[in-house]
Formats: C-alpha cells, structure tokens, sequence
C-alpha cells in the first residue's frame, strides 16, 4: 500500500526540516545579500554564521514567537561581544583571557533556565568570531551591521515561517491540575470518602503533568525572577496536594464529616452531625473552593479571595479540638496537610500572577515574595558558585578548553583558527564516555566531510556560482540531517558548508578541507582532554555527592523538630526555621545535578540498578516543608510539652527515620570503611493502629507521626534501587535558592 517509501517524513525530520528551512533562508539571504548586493564580504560573514549561530547551532526552546523574542533581546549582547572580541584580539594573551572571562559567564549563565542554556552556545560563537587576528577595530561597524541584519532575517523568519504552535503554558497546566483537586476534594466529602481508580489515574496524570521532564523546555518555571520561583511553587504545592488527597484516611466510623448549610437536604433540619468531624466547617469543601479559586487566578480572573480565608478558618477549626479519638485525630492531621498545601498552592500562584503586588504573608517559605529582581538573581548565582554545582563546573571546564584553544591557534597560527575553537566548543561533553564517543564520530565525518569538499575545490576550481549555487540547498541538507542522524553526519555536512562559503570569500583549494580537519582534530583533542581532566564523569558523581549532602541535613532536622515538638515551648512565626536554608541551598544542588544526570547518556547495555533520585529529592522538600508547619505558626503560641509516653514515641520514631537517612546518605557518598549492607528502615509505626497510639496523645503527636510516615515511604522507595515517577514530590527549578549557609 505505502511502497517502500513513507508516505510523510517522521516527525524528527519535519521538525528539523522546519529549523532548517529558517536557518536556511536567513543565512543565505544575508549572506548574498551583502556579499553580491553590497560587496561587504566581513558583513556578509557575520550575517552568515550570526544566523546559524543562534539558530542552527543553538538549540533555543519555544515556539516561533518564543524564539523571535528571544533573539530580539540576544541583539545587544551580541553588540558587545562582538565589540570584545574585536579590540580583544590585538594580542593573543588579551584574546586568551577574555575567551577564560568571557567562556565562563556565557557558560555560567545558563543558571537562568531553558532560555539561557539554550543562547550559550550561539552568543560563545558571536564572540568567538571577532576573536582571532586580522586586528581590525576599523571593521567593527560592517560587523555590527552584519550580525544585526542576520538576526533581524532570522527573527522574521522564525516569527511567520512554518511557525510551531505554541506548547500548553505551564500556568494552564497548573490550573488544569488545581481544577483536578478540586474534583478531588468533592468526591471524598461524600461516602464512601474514598476515590475511585479512575479519578486516581486522572490525578496522577495531572501531578506527572506538572514535572520538569514533562514540560517543554520554553515553558518550565526554571528562571531566578519573582514570577518564575512563584510558579515552580505553585506547581510543587499543586503536586503536593493531588498526593495527599490520594491518600487522605476516610473518616472515623460512625462519624459524619461536616455539612455547609447549602449540603444539607431539605427537611433535615434536626438531623444534627455527631463525632469530632462534625464540628466546624468544612475543610475539603474551603480546599475545593480555594483549588477552583487558584484556577481562576491562574487563567486570569481575579477573584475575591474569600476562598482562601474560608480554608483558613477551617483549618483553626481543625487545630482547636482535643477531645477526639485517635482515629479522628489522625484523619485531622492529614487533613491538616491538605489544607497547608491548598493554601501554599493559592499564595503562590496569586505571587505568579500579581507578582510583588501580591498578599504574600510572612517570610519563610514565601522567602522570595518580597525582594528584586536583582537580590534574587544574586542569589541564584552565588547558590552556585561553587565546584558542587554542575553549572559552575560546566562553565569552568568549557571556559578552560576555549581558553587553552584559543592560546594554541594564537600560537601555533593555525589557518582558520575560529574552527578549532568551533570544535572545542561543539564536541566537549560533560562525561568521558560522552566526549570519546563523540569525538570518534565527529572525526569520522568530519574526514568524510573533507574528502569530499577537497573533490568539490578540486574539480570546481575558481567558478564562484558553482558555490553560491550549491550554497542553499547544502544549508538545508546540513542542518535537516544533522540534528536528527548526529554529530558524525552533522560536522560532514558542516565541513562541505563552511568549504562552500569560504571559497565565495576568497580564492580557496582543496587544502581548505585539511586545514578544516586539522583544525577539528585539534579542537576535539582539547575537549577530550578537559573532559578527562575536570569532572570527568559528569553530573554522576555530583549527584551523590549532593543527594548525600541532602540527607544528611534533612537527618539533623528531622531530630531537632521532633526535639522541639517533645519539649514544647514558645512558637514565633519566624522567616524560617535554623537550619532550614542549608536544606533549601541542598535541594537547589541535588535538583541541578539531577537535571543534569538526565541528560547525560548513561552507556550501552541495560540501566544498572540505581537508586530513585527523585524520592531523595521529594524527601528534602517533605522534611523542609512538614518542620515548617510544625514549627513556624502564623502567630505566636506556646505548645505545652508532650506527655513521657507521646514525646518518647515522637523522639524514637524521629530517631529511626534520621537514622534511614544518614545510612542512605552514607551508601550514597562512601567513605573506606562504609558498609555496603542496606540496614533495615523501621517505619514510624506508632500511628498504625490504634491500640500502639499513647493515650490522651495530642493533635502535635498525631501531625508530626504523619510527617514522619511521608519521609519513611520516601525513604522505602529511595532504598528499593529502581526509578520511579513518584506522584508527588518536585521537579527541578522549585524556586528554592538560598545561600549555602553551612559549608560541607
């Protein structure tokens, strides 16, 4: 039926047939256009590689009109280091240490998200350029002009070419999944108070939904300002309470939950409620209307807000009774947990939308909700400034190669010494692995590739319109079949290309293409040996290090809290809880490396068992935010001290779950003498049945009990040594950067 030929290409080769064909027209169009409509060929240049720069060698996220825009605000930064690199060059050394500045900042700067990662290489090529001798400060304007004419061709042409549709913005998905709760919410008001699989299977989906690895780059939440963090908050609260409405604990036998007067039926009118779970309104019913509220805020309506202070009286209702069973108690304590997330979900997207106009209250875990923009991008950038972050070592290690590539083209003089850095630049990976693989087949191409622009120079000698000719359709070829058949098709092609363009610059013969592979041969040697050299092997080695790290802070809380939740004592609503920085600073470590990991190919053969990073990291953020609700109250109060048998259980369950922790962590970064033997982890189980609960427990037993239960299942899937998705927990850019406090 269909022949031995698809009748449509695949969806990768569309895809990339599209970028091509905007590179294509932009390129070439600025290109001819300067070279042949205004013999300006250092214009014509410029305008050439600036356009296949930011777009064919750049991988920059979103739509058209995401990408349009970004390239418009790229422009100026691209003035100035063009502007460097011109006056720069007069001596190698001056060129040297500009390439080590200038290298590590464009490499460092994609701790801004997505956006920024996706411009670094294409603004490392603008300054590249302008980098090596001729010493022409005279032809900085024709550079300029060149660079500004092809990124103006190309924002035109990624704006109405074959635009993508827009991806779902991540506000929609948030809402969408706090429309999900609020169904939620609804079902377990009524008998029989459980969900059924398929509204379980619904919130699941919304919760996956909502993680990084889920969302296209251009829409994650992953930038340092205000607006950003709020929103990352907004989808981590939003996860969070889908979970613990999945696992909400119907009520007590013979007790009725709480009727609203509109609940009611008519004629019921001396039917009176009994049981704890009768008293005070409704907090499922405030949950579901705060969740539907949230929606609407997110979606651009501005509600009245009286959600939000409906759930809050609903949940002092649930705080001011004691007399209760244990069964009750312990449903009051999960649905205290549902209500702080609901109330976390609502006052983060109300600071997304509003931004600093918005009704933040206190400091503490809406730490951002007041500062600048600049203080919180200083923070973003000195949480990383340091080797345990793989940004900063990412940065350092290609800032190193550019400089030590750039000293050796300076030295040796290599012809067209722009490619060796080119090489250097495109082919260092962050793993050995990574790099030796790709190195051998960009080599292979890169030869092929040569062979078979020596043969073109050769036979076509000096006869320009043979090139311009072939110019276009090889741009199309090149950058369609690169990004889907790989580095070895893509630098061949690539070799073909720049032979093509050079030859319309200047006279050009076949050793055009040695001196090509030459240069790729010196570029990718000196990635090689930066990859072996600094962190060879990647984010692997990080991430142990950091989820290690994580959990070691995360043990030392659990203790404390439950220290202080045993004592009592006068509770202030401070910024945050001692300690609690350090853990944010860890998470914000764990959660870069992770992202990193992801990425890096891990081999061939089947994934070796490992453990599930993303239960390490929903631990930090269950520890960081339970002590939180235990410890920081909205107002001042003073917790009487619990009774011997309740504070025992509390401290000996604490105890066990830190315990857990400190194995895992110690399993996680070894040292000479660690045991390798998994120790059993002893779940807290003091709230499993109701003859193990103390009697007379207060509400504070019950809550921290439930705490405690969410880090034991965290740390059950974390030991099991297999990836899951879990249901609730984070992604990475949660908006948690803090200094990194205690040095480890």
């Amino acid at each position: 039926m269909g022949g031995p030929f698809p009748r449509r290409l695949p969806p990768a080769y569309r895809a990339a047939a599209r970028g091509a064909l905007r590179v294509t027209i932009a390129a070439g169009a600025g290109f001819y256009t300067l070279l042949y409509g205004f013999d300006l060929a250092v214009g014509a240049t410029y305008a050439l590689f600036g356009a296949i720069a930011m777009a064919g060698l750049s991988r920059l996220p979103g739509s058209g009109r995401q990408r349009a825009m970004l390239l418009v605000g790229v422009v100026p930064v691209c003035w100035v280091l063009i502007t460097l690199g011109t006056y720069l060059s007069v001596r190698t050394w001056s060129a040297v240490l500009g390439m080590l500045v200038v290298g590590f900042a464009l490499a460092f700067m994609a701790v801004g998200g997505p956006r920024f990662a996706g411009a670094a290489t294409g603004l490392q090529l603008m300054y590249i350029l302008p980098s090596f001798p001729p010493y022409d400060p005279g032809s900085l304007g024709e550079r300029l002009a060149g660079t500004t004419f092809g990124l103006a061709l190309l924002v035109v042409a990624e704006r109405t070419l074959l635009p993508e549709p827009a991806a779902l913005p991540y506000r929609e998905r948030a809402a969408r999944a706090a429309d999900g709760a609020a169904r939620c919410a609804d079902r377990l008001r009524t008998a029989p108070y459980t969900l059924p699989e398929a509204t379980l299977r619904t919130a699941r989906a919304l919760s996956t939904g909502l993680r990084s690895s889920q969302v296209p780059e251009a829409e994650r939440p992953a930038g340092a300002g205000l607006r950003q963090r709020a929103l990352a908050h907004t989808g981590l609260a939003t996860r969070t309470l889908l979970g613990r409405l999945t696992v909400l604990p119907p009520p007590p036998p013979g007790a009725v939950p709480p009727a609203d007067a509109s609940d009611v039926p008519e004629g019921a009118g001396s039917v009176v409620p009994t049981g704890a779970e009768a008293k005070g309104p409704d907090p499922l019913r405030a949950v579901a209307d705060v969740a539907r509220e949230t929606a609407a805020r997110l979606r651009g309506r501005a509600p009245d807000g009286r959600a939000q202070t409906g759930l809050r009286q609903a949940r002092q209702a649930l705080t001011a009774t004691e007399d209760a069973s244990p069964t009750a108690l312990r449903r009051d304590a999960a649905l205290l947990e549902v209500a702080d997330a609901a109330l976390a979900m609502s006052t983060a997207a109300d600071i997304a939308v509003r931004g600093r106009a918005a009704d933040a209250p206190a400091p503490g875990r809406f730490w951002y909700a007041r500062q600048r923009a600049p203080r919180l991008w200083w923070r973003r950038l000195s949480g990383h400034a340091g080797g345990r972050s793989v940004f900063f070592q990412n940065a350092v290690r290609i800032s190193l190669a550019l400089a030590a590539a750039r000293l050796i083209a300076g030295v040796d003089t290599l012809p067209h010494g722009f490619w060796v850095l080119l090489a250097t630049l495109t082919l260092t990976r962050t793993t050995v692995r990574e790099t030796r693989t790709t190195v051998r087949k960009a080599l292979t191409g890169t030869l092929v590739g040569a062979l078979v622009a020596a043969t073109l120079l050769a036979g076509a000698g000096t006869d320009i319109e043979v090139y311009a000719v072939a110019l276009p359709p090889l741009l199309l070829v090149t950058f369609t079949l690169g990004p889907v058949k790989g580095v070895g098709w893509a630098q061949a092609l690539f070799t073909v290309v720049v032979a093509l363009v050079f030859a319309q610059l200047a006279p050009a013969t076949w050793q055009l293409a040695e001196f090509r592979l030459l240069d790729v041969l010196t570029g990718s040697a000196i990635g090689a040996v930066f990859g072996l050299l600094a962190w060879p092997r990647g984010a692997h080695d990080a991430l142990r290090r950091s989820v290690a790290v994580l959990l070691r802070i995360a043990a030392e809380i659990v203790v404390a809290t439950t220290a202080q939740i045993a004592a009592g004592g006068r509770r202030e609503p401070v910024v945050t809880a001692p300690g609690h920085r350090s853990l944010r600073h860890a998470l914000v470590m764990a959660e870069s490396a992770y992202a990193q990991y992801q990425s890096e190919p891990q081999g061939p053969g089947p994934p070796p068992v490992r453990p599930d990073w993303q239960a390490a990291l929903i631990a930090g953020h269950h520890t960081l935010w339970g002590a939180d609700r235990l410890l920081v109250p909205a107002e001042p109060v003073v917790m009487p001290p619990l009774a011997r048998e309740a504070a025992e259980c509390v401290i000996r369950a604490g105890d066990r779950v830190a315990a857990g922790m400190l194995l895992t962590s110690a399993r996680l970064d070894p040292t000479g003498d660690t045991a390798e033997t998994p120790a059993p982890l002893h779940a807290p189980t003091a709230s499993a049945t109701l003859a193990a609960d103390p009697p007379g427990a207060p509400r504070a037993y019950y809550a921290t009990v439930s705490w405690l239960a969410a880090l034991t299942t965290d740390l059950d899937r974390l030991a099991a040594g297999t990836e899951t998705e879990a249901d609730a927990g984070t992604g990475s850019g949660t908006g948690t950067d803090s200094h990194p406090g205690r040095a480890r």
